[in-house]
């Protein structure tokens, strides 16, 4: 029986110590990680660092950071901290092992409470399964960074079999970690939780789980595993990206969210201790501690009822879009998810069409004046709502998030900001193509198509720029159905992407159309109504032509999205 604390630096591999000559014990036996420890999450800079740590060290013994363990009646040792590290070792000897040096391998097994799989997947480490959870991407991801370090894209292999046994004989006779063996008596959950209070990578969530666990095990023994299991069921459902972009909206990408269950805990931490300001470090585990502690089955009911609404939000599409456009727009899912806990359905609707008048702020007879070199933000906060609102099903919110939404200009007239040889030439080519595709056939379209030929040719030629200038007015005549200037108004505006953006500026409107189409036909997202400006689906019938954006298409266009704004136009 262990009765007080151990500390030691013990050996990583097996080899003669170089300072006594004694053979290595070395690390042995079987790491037992329980429930209440999050899964591998080391990135690739996290496995490059620890190799070249090892690589260059020059000290007799290095030591890695603290390995915390304790004895267990099986024999087996529970990891109570050190499982990142254990087990980026675990994959360096195994990558070793399979690479010609077969006596090269961890004489250490990891065990896993709740994700038994995963010592199975150690072993194979298949890329095809690498995507059925969240561990086995991460463990694969390491294996993969490993391979990276071992093997530079020089593709030497007489210096990938140096690294090999150079690392090697590190692992095996310098490599220590500091083992730190605690007394029988000593309750592991809180000490996991006093290691990791202070330490970044940890989040509140985490803690949490120790928390919530250390009193599940104390006053509901056999509920611990199953709340375990139940945790990382919620953790896979919040990875998918339709769910994480509708509760996380913009924020989806905040370093707070590694852990995506952690959005649930602050979502409740909020609503228990509302933030003034910048919260401070560790708000959700100091609000939320005393509640898994006093009640540990209450407080979980709470997450799981919160994990429950959002779930059945994604059924209910017309709830869902509502909800995830102002989650977009930057409204708390824990005060939505409030507002539905007090209120009958009805009432909810209703509020929810309230919030979305709020967050527009758009009076009915100004929409019109909305300029895009004045309110850029409120047009596409506008444009974005009319996509919600005409999608059949449920909006793709994850296609939204995380990258840039721009105002195109269905029709352009600005290509004398051109400046450059190589931006005249691929206008001029696009716009050749566009009046080709409309089978301009008179002979001043025709006479046109031959200028615009000898033109491409020569823009690398001094003073052409007067010539583009000149020219691309003629052509923008052409291509246009009215001669009315630039329109900076929403009927003549649309929501895409940045990059797709991009290509399409300083454009007419066949230019744009054919790109558009083209981009769809391939699988790019379009949203829908940029889709259906360009396909003309808003073109009353007897406006009809395919070519131009006519001042017919506008009005056709404007009347579309007010009627749809409507409901929520002050």
């Amino acid at each position: 029986m262990t009765t007080d604390y151990k500390l030691e630096y013990k050996p990583v591999g097996f080899g003669d110590d170089p300072l006594t000559g004694e053979p290595n014990q070395g690390l042995t036996g079987t790491f037992f990680i329980p429930a209440y420890q999050r899964g591998y999450r080391w990135k690739k800079d996290d496995v490059h660092k620890l190799l070249k740590d090892i690589s260059e060290s020059k000290a007799p013994h290095y030591s890695l950071q603290p390995i915390v363990v304790k004895k267990r009646e099986s024999g087996d040792w529970e990891l109570i901290d050190g499982q990142q590290r254990l087990t980026t070792l675990w994959l360096i000897f195994n990558y070793m092992h399979k690479n010609g040096y077969p006596d090269f391998r961890a004489n250490y097994q990891l065990e896993y409470e709740t994700r038994p799989g995963s010592r199975d997947y150690l072993h194979t480490l298949d890329e095809q399964q690498a995507q059925e959870n969240i561990d086995f991407f991460h463990l694969r991801a390491a294996h993969d960074a490993i391979i990276e370090w071992f093997e530079p894209s020089t593709g030497n292999s007489q210096a990938k079999g140096s690294r090999i046994t150079k690392i090697y004989g590190y692992l095996a006779d310098s490599v220590r970690v500091i083992w730190y063996e605690v007394p029988e008596h000593e309750q592991p959950i809180p000490l996991f939780t006093r290691l990791n209070q202070g330490r970044i990578p940890l989040t509140d969530a985490e803690l949490l789980k120790a928390v919530l666990l250390t009193h599940v095990a104390k006053n509901h023994k056999g509920r611990e595993a199953e709340i375990a299991a139940q945790w990382d069921g919620m953790e896979r459902d919040l990875q998918r990206p339709e769910v994480w972009a509708f509760v996380a909206g913009n924020a989806q990408g905040d370093a707070r969210y590694s852990t995506r269950i952690s959005l649930l805990f602050d979502t409740l931490a909020q609503r228990d201790a509302p933030i003034d300001g910048k919260p401070k470090p560790y708000h959700t585990f100091d609000t939320l501690r005393a509640q898994a502690e006093s009640d540990s089955l209450a407080f979980w009911k709470r997450v799981e009822a919160l994990h429950a609404q959002i779930l059945g939000w994604l059924e209910e599409p017309r709830w869902y879009n509502k909800i995830g456009f102002l989650v977009f727009c930057g409204k708390p899912i824990g005060a939505i998810q409030q507002q539905a806990l007090d209120n009958s359905k009805n009432a909810f609707d209703g509020w929810l069409d309230e919030q979305i008048r709020h967050v527009l702020k758009i009076k009915a007879d100004t929409l019109p004046e909305l300029s895009y070199e004045i309110h850029p933000d409120r047009l596409q906060r506008a444009l974005l709502l009319f996509n919600v609102l005409i999608c059949q099903g449920r909006f793709p919110f994850e296609k939204h998030v995380g990258q840039a939404w721009t105002l195109e200009h269905i029709h352009a007239q600005n290509a004398q900001d051109l400046t450059r040889a190589d931006q005249w030439k691929a206008w001029l080519q696009e716009h050749r193509k566009a009046l080709e595709a409309i089978q301009a056939t008179d002979d001043a379209s025709s006479g046109l198509l031959e200028e615009i030929g000898t033109a491409i040719d020569a823009v690398e030629e001094r003073g052409f720029g007067e010539r583009f200038r000149e020219l691309a007015g003629r052509i923008q005549k052409v291509l246009s159905a009215d001669d009315e200037g630039a329109d900076h108004s929403i009927r003549n505006l649309a929501l895409l992407p940045h990059n797709v953006n991009a290509e399409l500026s300083n454009a007419v409107f066949e230019v744009k159309r054919q790109k558009v189409l083209n981009k769809d036909k391939r699988g790019d997202y379009i949203p829908p109504a940029t889709r259906n400006v360009f396909l003309k689906y808003y073109t009353r019938a007897g406006h009809q032509q395919a070519h131009f954006w006519s001042e017919a298409d506008k009005q056709d266009y404007l009347q579309k999205i007010q009627t749809t704004l409507e409901p929520y136009l002050q």
